[in-house]
């Protein structure tokens, strides 16, 4: 994730992408606003939060996950192995990209999909990488080395791992699919000597919304974890996600208030976030979410792009908290078959 919130989006970078793509941004199936679902009774797959922990534990067991490194190599295989014991179809999609400061790496993005010929599909993501620069850690002498990425970047992950491991033995009548992004987290650091570049961020991103993994994907919809880990977590309803996806938005956060988890799930629009959700809606035209991590102080948390990131940083009930309020919504509409 991507400098504070209040500096990671420049006003009028994002103004000019919202007017631009208002106009031709396709929410042609609204989710559905009815009042009357009974949301705590839907049925739906019990989450694991040890389990999900333990996805945590596995991908930090790696080291870090940055461009490169044999941790990028051994966390993708693993992965992909994990996600094909679940789902029908693994797609590693392998991708070069241009970093802030011109080095060319390599990145791969891994999409696992239940169910793939099923044509009404959502669309679950997260970033599987791990920030090169812990570029505000409080000891300016940490500003250059990578961090492990547990709650920024891995809890996004293991929720969703956890998430394809229980659904796939209680489907939902619609395809999934989990995308796992790679080089989101190597945008350009605060101690760059250089003007600040917004596109530097969100690459894997960037390359799958240019490059589907299948010709004219479509999902109904897609939503987004960042950093929904944390042992305090809180979420509030982000400008992108209002602006391009507000029925889904609300959706989700009336699931939230009717299975108790309102204090969780802020009803508080704040600021947009520069996150893979911006380049999802933006260039695939698909209707996206994106639930972070946003503290009342409108920052992410305490230990973000920090050395400290790391297992200690992770709470397992905060996973289960998102997964289960994303089950209720998802088997709400589409129930098990």
């Amino acid at each position: 994730m991507h400098s504070n919130i209040q500096s990671i989006v420049r006003g009028a970078f994002i103004a000019s992408l919202l007017v631009l793509t208002a106009a031709c941004h396709n929410d042609k199936k609204p989710v559905t606003a009815t009042q009357a679902v009974d949301y705590a009774s839907v049925a739906t797959p019990l989450f694991s939060a040890d389990s999900a922990y333990a996805f945590v534990e596995r991908q930090l067991s790696f080291g870090f996950r940055t461009p490169g490194s044999k941790g990028q190599k051994e966390c993708s295989a693993y992965l992909q192995a994990k996600m094909a014991q679940w789902c029908d179809t693994v797609v590693a999609q392998p991708f070069s990209t241009t970093l802030w400061n011109g080095q060319t790496v390599k990145g791969v993005n891994i999409i696992a999909s239940l169910d793939p010929d099923n044509s009404d599909r959502i669309m679950l993501c997260a970033h599987w990488d791990s920030r090169l620069w812990a570029d505000h850690d409080p000891d300016a002498g940490n500003h250059r080395k990578p961090i492990l990425g547990a709650n920024d970047g891995a809890s996004g992950v293991a929720t969703l791992m956890e998430m394809a491991r229980v659904m796939s033995a209680q489907r939902p009548s619609v395809g999934i699919d989990f995308i796992f992004f790679d080089v989101e987290d190597q945008g350009m650091p605060e101690w760059a000597d250089e003007d600040y570049q917004d596109n530097t961020w969100c690459k894997g991103s960037q390359y799958w919304a240019q490059n589907p993994h299948r010709p004219y994907y479509r999902a109904i919809y897609a939503i987004l974890l960042d950093m929904v880990g944390t042992s305090q977590p809180r979420f509030t309803k982000e400008e992108i996600s209002r602006r391009y996806a507000p029925s889904l938005m609300d959706k989700v956060w009336r699931v939230a208030a009717a299975t108790g988890h309102a204090s969780i799930f802020v009803d508080q629009k704040t600021d947009a976030i520069l996150d893979d959700h911006l380049y999802v809606n933006q260039i695939a035209n698909i209707p996206t979410i994106d639930i972070v991590q946003n503290n009342t102080d409108c920052s992410f948390f305490p230990l973000w792009h920090t050395l400290g990131d790391d297992l200690d940083a992770v709470e397992p009930q905060s996973m289960k908290t998102v997964a289960d309020v994303l089950l209720k919504t998802i088997y709400a509409d589409y129930p098990a078959k």
